[in-house]
């Protein structure tokens, strides 16, 4: 006599099935679970969407991981404890993509506002390759002017010394490479007019 599997089969079974290749049995697992492993998602989030999210990265998870679970303790506290695990995954990278966001756009906010580049603490990721590509197009003499000055913190008398040019010359090249870099930042897209020395850097 066969015997009805939706009425006798363990949930233990079911798991072993799953981890065998069973899609069915999985099926049956996510539609027992995915109710409380929502609502705990929801109640933890506060956010329907952000929840589903979350939820359908639980049985991701839980569909790779199926095979490590040896049946020490209910399926449901296992998978309660994936849940947590990955709610508190998701935010921390939230909080982390926050906390990057925010400095970058501290970052590209005082480089519009005119704090110099030389002596900052903070050099972030945006400042890095949206600079380093603006800077890499402009002219030779005018990007070592500007990189001397504005990047490392050299006088124009210690830069007409390094080159072999005079001090007008610098501050020219370096007037020069600043209306340059407006132009292909403003062109980016990335940053608001930027105004002169002591204006700008």
């Amino acid at each position: 006599m066969t015997m009805d599997v939706s009425t006798t089969t363990s949930e233990y079974e079911l798991v072993r099935a799953s981890a065998a290749g069973d899609e069915r049995a999985f099926e049956r697992i996510y539609r027992a679970h995915h109710r409380k492993v929502y609502s705990l998602c929801q109640r933890m989030l506060g956010d329907p969407v952000e929840a589903e999210d979350v939820t359908q990265d639980v049985f991701v998870q839980l569909y790779r991981k199926i095979n490590t679970f040896h049946g020490h303790s209910a399926l449901s506290t296992w998978l309660h404890r994936l849940t947590v695990n990955m709610v508190l995954m998701h935010l921390r990278h939230k909080r982390r993509k926050h906390k990057e966001q925010a400095t970058d756009d501290e970052a590209l906010q005082s480089l519009a506002d005119g704090e110099s580049l030389h002596g900052r603490g903070d050099s972030s990721l945006i400042d890095h390759i949206a600079l380093e590509r603006a800077i890499a197009q402009l002219p030779a003499g005018y990007r070592m002017v500007f990189v001397l000055h504005d990047v490392e913190g050299y006088e124009h008398e210690e830069i007409a010394d390094l080159l072999g040019i005079s001090p007008g010359t610098s501050k020219s090249q370096l007037h020069k490479a600043r209306l340059k870099l407006r132009k292909l930042l403003l062109a980016r897209g990335r940053h608001r007019p930027i105004e002169s020395r002591a204006e700008v850097y």
